[in-house]
């Protein structure tokens, strides 16, 4: 979920992963990296997306254990263990979320054991944060203590660049501001998520964009914006799943992505 391969540089691998992971192709994308799962960033890497597959589809369980446990297995010091320990508890979050298995103490334990190992400057705590502000709003029903962790990786992501982070970071405060009935704040929020995605062209996430946007904007244009959502989704083969329940009026509440 963060922003890996959003700025690739001049290194093909990374820039073909990202093309095809922007676009919904998470196992084409981990396809790509298998050759290189003896290394730890590229196995972390590669189990980050076919968990990231697990969240936007709901399928793929099975082969997101495996590279996770790969990851696990190749992880070397603290900040690589504590960094696969992040991705355990984002695919236990998304088990629990899509009510395929609860599995919401595992995910408390291992982004538990994550903040333990990784470092306060690592780059890989604005992540955590995050995930830990999910697990906070979403499975344990607290907002004050999600709003806190989104607030911290917002300042760690853009600090350490991480763009792609921003954009949810941005969705997630924004959502929370509508809640609060902070129709201004959660619309400008909602608008920088959006921006974001366009400008790196994450096409899978520019849809669920579009959708929570359109909620703090009156008629004609919430129509609009829906349209838009729904010619994406359809696009994309109905991906993510969840999304169909949200772009039918009244909206429905959807999973953290």
């Amino acid at each position: 979920m963060s922003g890996s391969g959003t700025t690739a540089g001049d290194d093909p691998l990374q820039t073909a992963v990202w093309r095809l992971r922007s676009r919904g192709c998470w196992t084409d994308a981990a396809a790509l990296l298998t050759p290189h799962s003896a290394a730890p960033a590229l196995a972390l890497q590669r189990a980050a997306l076919l968990v990231e597959r697990c969240l936007f589809t709901g399928k793929g369980w099975p082969d997101a254990e495996d590279a996770l446990r790969t990851a696990e297995a190749t992880a070397g010091d603290d900040d690589e263990r504590g960094a696969a320990a992040c991705e355990r508890g984002h695919l236990a979050y998304a088990a629990t979320v899509l009510s395929v298995r609860d599995r919401a103490d595992e995910a408390r334990a291992a982004l538990g054991r994550a903040a333990a190992l990784l470092a306060p400057d690592s780059p890989g705590r604005p992540l955590l944060d995050f995930r830990r502000g999910l697990v906070a709003e979403h499975l344990a029903e607290s907002p004050q203590a999600a709003r806190a962790s989104y607030h911290r990786a917002h300042i760690g992501a853009d600090a350490h660049g991480d763009t792609l982070l921003l954009s949810f970071t941005w969705r997630h405060l924004a959502a929370l501001a509508l809640r609060d009935g902070e129709l201004a704040e959660a619309r400008h929020g909602f608008t920088e998520s959006l921006r974001i995605r366009e400008d790196l062209g994450y096409l899978i996430g520019t849809a669920p964009a579009l959708a929570a946007l359109a909620d703090t904007e009156p008629e004609p244009e919430a129509g609009r914006l829906r349209a838009e959502a729904m010619r994406l989704f359809r696009l994309l083969g109905g991906v993510p799943t969840w999304l169909a329940d949200q772009l039918t009026p009244p909206a429905q509440a959807a999973p953290a992505v």
